[in-house]
């Protein structure tokens, strides 16, 4: 596995473009468009909450009900979310604007929306917005990296990565794009993350592959604590690549898995590192585990208490916050053998051995837990199973950006 420059345009036969729709932001692109040579197999996940943006029940059908799919339009600004059967209109009307100028089937089209709940799109400005983007939809890396832009919120920065695989001694390519800083607490998926390759694989095997590699990625990341509305993963493969079509679990399908994994681990980590407000990454890593259901339930638990992520915020080794919080997780260990360190590039530390403290030096674990990127390993000593999972600290800037979210 390699990884390369680029983003959702690095796979064969794969076009993107941005542009400035004025939905809600002014003087930036706020549109996105992928779009395939030819069909695509297509897979997805969604978010679990009951309260389902209108793009996501017309993704569902799309992926349930088409054999393929073609191309994804993306709006930012607007969530299209609690907008009623009109809502889910102006996605019927969106496929078809994209449908009638690409000349594609309206039901080979799906759509991501993401911004401020409750109000409705302006249509006329996404159906001029569609107009641009599929004049100007091209292959450069480039024009990826503008959708990967084009699609953020409160996002700081655009998230995209590109990997290579051989298969059957053909190249395969793999990118992504994804958008996420708050309101990320996944159940299936996470916020709005597009994935593209060239591999030849069934339908049925894209969305086996997808469903096992989110649950270990985007299902691992948590800011606020908040399931979006909005959370739609998408994964495209159009077979131009010209590998022996993968239609059984081979070792083909298992070093597509693998790099899939790669690709949306990155950027799950992206998504959590750039948390609203955040300064910092924070993974916590759960080893010795009976199970990784285990594993997964304690250290989910730890990055998602508030408690914890202010001290990381305040570089503050306060170990028994932690404890805390895989104590309230609902699984059960002993924390009389729980072993604690933190680490950093900034070297690492062991804090607590058998639910005890060390005699540790507070100025060096405060310069471990000063870095970009910090990580709690907790040892519960019951097995060999581990899981690993990533959230930020939390800054007085994730209240401000939140308190006029709207204005």
């Amino acid at each position: 596995m390699k990884k390369i420059k680029g983003g959702v345009t690095s796979p064969k036969g794969f076009k993107a473009a941005a542009t400035a729709g004025g939905i809600k932001y002014q003087n930036r692109d706020d549109m996105a468009l992928i779009a395939s040579d030819v069909p695509c197999k297509v897979a997805g996940t969604f978010t679990k909450n009951i309260v389902k943006a209108a793009p996501v029940k017309w993704c569902q059908e799309i992926v349930k009900n088409s054999e393929n799919a073609q191309a994804v339009v993306v709006n930012s600004g607007i969530a299209n979310a609690c907008t009623g059967t009109q809502g889910y209109a102006y996605c019927q009307e969106t496929a078809g604007e994209v449908a009638k100028v690409l000349n594609i089937s309206q039901n080979a089209v799906l759509i991501g929306s993401t911004g401020v709940i409750g109000k409705q799109l302006p249509i006329d400005k996404i159906k001029v917005g569609i107009q641009n983007l599929c004049k100007i939809k091209s292959d450069l890396l480039e024009s990826g990296t503008k959708a990967a832009k084009a699609i953020m919120t409160t996002d700081t920065a655009e998230k995209e990565l590109a990997v290579e695989i051989e298969l059957d001694g053909v190249t395969v390519t793999i990118g992504g794009m994804c958008k996420g800083s708050g309101m990320i607490h996944p159940d299936m998926c996470t916020m709005l993350s597009f994935v593209t390759s060239d591999v030849a694989i069934s339908k049925d095997l894209l969305q086996k592959a997808l469903s096992v590699v989110v649950d270990d990625t985007y299902n691992m990341i948590s800011v606020d604590g908040d399931t979006s509305t909005n959370d739609t993963v998408l994964l495209m493969a159009n077979g131009m690549a010209g590998n022996t079509l993968i239609k059984e679990e081979n070792d083909d399908y298992h070093k597509f898995i693998e790099a899939l994994k790669e690709i949306n681990t990155c950027l799950a980590k992206k998504i959590a590192g750039d948390g609203e407000g955040a300064t910092a990454l924070f993974e916590a890593k759960v080893i010795g585990a009976e199970s990784k259901e285990q594993a997964k339930i304690i250290s989910k638990s730890i990055i998602t208490s508030s408690l914890t992520k202010a001290a990381i915020f305040g570089h503050d080794a306060n170990w028994g916050r932690i404890l805390c919080a895989m104590g309230y997780s609902g699984a059960i260990f002993d924390p009389e053998k729980v072993d604690l360190f933190f680490e950093s590039v900034a070297g690492k530390m062991q804090i607590i051995k058998d639910g005890v403290a060390l005699d540790y030096s507070e100025a060096e674990a405060t310069k471990i837990l000063s870095q970009e990127a910090v990580t709690a390993i907790a040892d519960i000593k019951m097995g060999g199973e581990s899981a690993t999972a990533w959230g930020c600290d939390l800054t007085y800037d994730y209240i401000k950006i939140n308190a006029d979210y709207r204005s």
